[in-house]
C-alpha cells in the first residue's frame, strides 16, 4: 500500500514538473507574441515599434508585466467581488488546460486520449463562461454589452468550426490528434479541404476576438469590452488568455490541416529537422497571419459578422461535410 502511494506521489510530482516546464515557456511565448505583434504591425505601417527598453526593445514585455503587477487591483463597489475575481482565472486556466492534448511531436503529448478533438472543442466552448461572468459581475453596462457580443460571436463561429472538424475527422477516421497528424503523411489536409481550411482560420480569428472581428472590444462603442473594469493582474490574465488562445488556435490549425509535426517533404534535409521544430514553425506562420490581419483589415460591423457566420459559413461548411462524406463513401475510403 505504501509502495503504491509512493508510486502515485512520484507520478504526480513528475507530471507537475512537466506542467511547470511547459507553462513557463508558454507564458514567455505569450509575452513575446505581444512584442512581435507591435514590431510586425509597426513594420507594416512604417513605424519603429518598441525599441527603447533593452536591445531592440526585447525587454519591453518584461517591463509591461512589471507595470501590470505593480498596479492596484480595483474592484467596483457594486460588483460581485468573488465572480469578478474568478472570471479572469477561469479564462486563463481554460486557455492552459486545452494544451493537455496537443501533440508537439510523435509521443510528445501530456494526454494522448482517443477523443482529444472533443476535449479541445469542449475547452473552447467553456471559454465563453469566463467572458459572460466578467461582463455580468462588473455591474457595468459597457462590460455587459461587450460580454454579450463576445459570447454571441464565439458561439456563432464555434458551429462552423465544429463542421470543419467533422470533415477532418471523416478524412482521418479518428478523434485522436496524433492519429489525425499521422493520417496526413501522404498529403496534408489543407490541399483537399482548402475551403474548410480558410473557414477554420477565419473562424479562429472570430473565436479569439481578433481583427477584423474585434467587435466585443470596439473602443468607440464599448470603451474596452467585457474587461473595461479590470486592472492590474486581473486584466493581465485576460490579456494572457487571449494571446494563449491565439497560439492554441494556431496549433490546432497546424494539426488539422498542415500535418502537425510532419515535414512538408519526407526527404533530406526536411526530415532531418526535429518534428517539434516544424510544429513551432507552423504555429509561427499562423501567428504571423493573425498579426498581418490586424495591421491591414478594417473592423466588421456586428450585423456583417453575424451574417458571415450564419448565412455563409454555416451553409457552406454543412454542404462541404455532405460532399466529403459522399465522396469518401463513393470511393470506398470512408473509415470503418
Amino acid at each position: 500500500m505504501i509502495d503504491q502511494l509512493l508510486g502515485y506521489s512520484l507520478t504526480i510530482a513528475f507530471l507537475a514538473v512537466k506542467v511547470v516546464l511547459f507553462i513557463i515557456p508558454l507564458i514567455l511565448s505569450i509575452a513575446y507574441l505581444t512584442y512581435a505583434e507591435r514590431r510586425v504591425i509597426a513594420a507594416m505601417q512604417l513605424r519603429l515599434g518598441p525599441n527603447v527598453v533593452g536591445p531592440f526593445g526585447l525587454l519591453q514585455p518584461i517591463a509591461d508585466a512589471i507595470k501590470l503587477l505593480h498596479k492596484e487591483t480595483v474592484i467596483p463597489t457594486l460588483a460581485n467581488k468573488y465572480l469578478f475575481v474568478l472570471a479572469p482565472i477561469i479564462t486563463f486556466s481554460i486557455s492552459l488546460a486545452a494544451w493537455a492534448v496537443i501533440p508537439f511531436d510523435d509521443h510528445w503529448v501530456f494526454a494522448d486520449i482517443n477523443v482529444g478533438i472533443l476535449y479541445l472543442f469542449a475547452m473552447s466552448s467553456l471559454g465563453v463562461y469566463g467572458i459572460i461572468i466578467a461582463g455580468w459581475a462588473s455591474n457595468s453596462r459597457y462590460a455587459f454589452l461587450g460580454a454579450l457580443r463576445s459570447a454571441a460571436q464565439m458561439i456563432s463561429y464555434e458551429v462552423s468550426i465544429g463542421l470543419v472538424i467533422v470533415t477532418v475527422l471523416l478524412c482521418a477516421g479518428s478523434l485522436n490528434l496524433s492519429k489525425i497528424v499521422e493520417a496526413q503523411r501522404a498529403i496534408w489536409f489543407f490541399i483537399p479541404l482548402f475551403p474548410m481550411f480558410i473557414i477554420h482560420f477565419i473562424s479562429a480569428l472570430a473565436e479569439t476576438n481578433r481583427t477584423p472581428f474585434d467587435i466585443p472590444e470596439a473602443e468607440a462603442e464599448l470603451v474596452a469590452g467585457y474587461h473595461v473594469e479590470y486592472s492590474s493582474i486581473a486584466f493581465a490574465l485576460f490579456f494572457l488568455g487571449e494571446y494563449a488562445n491565439m497560439i492554441l488556435q494556431s496549433a490546432i490549425a497546424s494539426i488539422l490541416f498542415l500535418g502537425g509535426w510532419l515535414p512538408p517533404f519526407d526527404v533530406a534535409p526536411f526530415n532531418m529537422i526535429p518534428g517539434f521544430i516544424w510544429f513551432i514553425l507552423k504555429i509561427c506562420f499562423f501567428l504571423f497571419v493573425f498579426l498581418w490581419a490586424r495591421a491591414t483589415l478594417p473592423r466588421y460591423r456586428y450585423d456583417q459578422l453575424m451574417r458571415l457566420g450564419w448565412k455563409i459559413f454555416l451553409p457552406f461548411s454543412l454542404a462541404w461535410v455532405v460532399l466529403t462524406a459522399g465522396f469518401l463513401m463513393y470511393m470506398g475510403w470512408l473509415p470503418k
